[in-house]
């Protein structure tokens, strides 16, 4: 690929605006979550937070490979502990981690359960049977570690006369909306407003943001990593059945250019088949991690039948802004066509979720599905 190089889509070629992300960071600040003291050997987190309305914990616990009856004693622990230590849990999800634990995107864990409150007695008494609960069948490594490359907006990876062409083809988007399998955005004549999620799901985010739209009325495309959704599938199942869109992420979320074609391929077409598994629905659109994207990574797409969704909005709430730098930035561009770009596991992106809507409500803006934003284009 000699004389190819990557080029940043930016503001200037189109109004479909780049975040305004200053430095790029190797590693954005957490925000700090209230903690759990859990006095159970091998807790390596536990943290709970509120939407003002539900409070959800999650405990992370380092352990050594057990039979199955035996994770399930510990979770058991870590669960009824939780409930013991913080009263007012609606919910607690807990991860079992194989040692030495290397973070949530080293091994997948060896068992997960989502306990809402009301199912405790049916978690304690049901054991594996619970329907909430997944365990590994195949414990070890993963085939491929995810991608910590930061996020920096929209990126092609091409040669100057393909840059253009992408450039025209986003002019274009901005001012007629959708054309054949590729989104940039929605049809600005009408005053609908695409509200997306990546990385979905998230044990401790999820179920606060189901809570959270179901409070507003409102539904969302959920982009869904592969390999999340394996170690989640209840959280899958919940999306879907709350009316909610899931869209393909990838399997181990990468950046897909730098990849051979038929690795390209894998990872999107992995992550389809785990979603259909879950749900037996096949999924439609398809969005590529980091936003790093060439004509190859969009042809594999269309061939696997899939419509690659970009977003106009993105107020980089991936890098734990204070909330009035996020919401000033996301306010300013929500716009009729527009396709709104969150991550499913941002304190601040879920604060301002009912101001979001509020401010879409003053301005006529009907937030909704990816679907929901191209259904009137496709009728014409």
């Amino acid at each position: 690929m000699g004389g190819v190089l990557p080029f940043l889509l930016t503001l200037a070629l189109a109004p479909l605006p780049s975040i305004e992300a200053g430095p790029v960071q190797k590693v954005f600040p957490a925000y700090p979550l209230p903690s759990l003291n859990l006095p159970l050997p091998g807790v390596r987190r536990a943290v709970y937070l509120s939407n003002g309305h539900i409070t959800v914990a999650h405990v992370v616990m380092e352990v050594a490979p057990a039979p199955a009856e035996r994770l399930l004693e510990t979770a058991r622990k870590g669960v009824r502990q939780a409930f013991e230590e913080k009263r007012n849990l609606t919910e607690v999800d807990i991860s079992l981690y194989p040692a030495p634990y290397q973070g949530p995107e080293g091994p997948l864990p060896l068992l997960t359960a989502s306990v809402p409150k009301d199912r405790l007695e049916d978690f304690l008494k049901e054991g594996l049977k619970y329907e909430r609960l997944w365990l590994n069948p195949s414990p070890g490594p993963p085939n491929r570690e995810p991608d910590l490359e930061p996020e920096a907006g929209l990126v092609f990876q091409g040669s100057k006369p393909l840059l253009v062409r992408e450039q025209v083809e986003q002019t274009r988007a901005s001012r007629a909306g959708p054309r054949g399998r590729v989104i940039y955005h929605g049809d600005p004549a009408t005053n609908r407003v695409a509200l997306t999620f990546d990385d979905a799901p998230h044990p401790l985010f999820t179920p606060l943001l189901l809570d959270t739209l179901a409070r507003l009325h409102l539904k969302a495309t959920f982009f869904v990593i592969g390999r999340n959704a394996v170690a989640y599938p209840y959280f899958v199942r919940d999306l879907v059945q709350a009316g909610h869109e899931l869209g393909n992420h990838t399997f181990h979320h990468l950046r897909l250019p730098k990849l051979p074609p038929d690795e390209i391929r894998e990872e999107i077409s992995a992550c389809s088949e785990v979603l259909y598994a879950l749900t037996q629905e096949r999924v439609r659109y398809f969005r590529p991690p980091g936003g790093r994207y060439s004509r190859e990574v969009l042809r594999i797409g269309r061939e696997l039948g899939l419509t690659t969704v970009f977003w106009t909005d993105d107020p980089g709430d991936y890098q734990n802004l204070p909330e009035d730098t996020l919401k000033k930035r996301l306010f300013s561009r929500l716009r009729p066509g527009g396709i709104v770009l969150l991550h499913d596991n941002v304190v601040g992106s879920l604060h301002l979720l009912p101001s979001l809507a509020h401010l879409a409500q003053e301005k006529g803006l009907a937030l909704g599905t990816v679907t929901h934003l191209v259904s009137l284009q496709a009728q014409r």
